[in-house]
């Protein structure tokens, strides 16, 4: 344990609590909506898988955000698991202030459609298309868990964030 760091009795801060969670990397998602025909999303990297049968993810997403009504309202949704030459859209949901109608122009970001309708980043690794099972609210965030019904996948390497920064594979591993 380093100097800085807290025994189970110690007082944690949210800033601790941060730059112990920024040790684990992790990829980078897009979580899209249709909402009136218009593209929603937001940038998302509390995703995980839950099972396999049934297929289930999870994505914890924050009460103050757009998003997490328009999940709740929606029930329908798309993940897009970005590559590493899409920063600038991660960066461009990441932002509170933003209009969807300008994601191409800023950010190269351009959406296909479902046959359900429901918005797919193109060029991302991976898309997986997602029905609302369940939510759960924990603390400031609310869990949600989909059922996969639709999966897309491509060649490519990840975008991945860690310790509060983009970061690119540097090498496979066992080499």
């Amino acid at each position: 344990m380093t100097a800085k760091a807290q025994g189970v009795s110690g007082k944690l801060s949210p800033a601790e609590f941060r730059k112990a969670m920024g040790c684990f990397a992790t990829g980078v998602t897009i979580i899209t909506v249709d909402l009136e025909g218009e593209v929603h999303g937001m940038t998302a990297n509390a995703f995980a898988s839950v099972s396999l049968e049934p297929m289930l993810v999870l994505v914890c997403v924050d009460h103050n955000t757009k998003t997490h009504a328009h999940l709740h309202a929606k029930k329908r949704f798309g993940i897009n698991v970005l590559g590493e030459d899409q920063r600038a859209i991660s960066e461009y949901y990441a932002r509170a202030e933003r209009t969807h109608e300008n994601a191409e122009a800023e950010a190269g970001a351009r959406f296909e459609r479902t046959k359900h309708g429901t918005p797919m980043l193109h060029g991302a690794l991976a898309y997986l298309e997602c029905h609302l099972d369940s939510a759960q609210v924990a603390g400031d965030h609310t869990i949600f868990i989909a059922e996969v019904e639709d999966v897309v996948v491509r060649e490519g390497e990840p975008l991945l964030f860690f310790r509060g920064k983009y970061r690119k594979v540097e090498e496979e591993v066992g080499k």
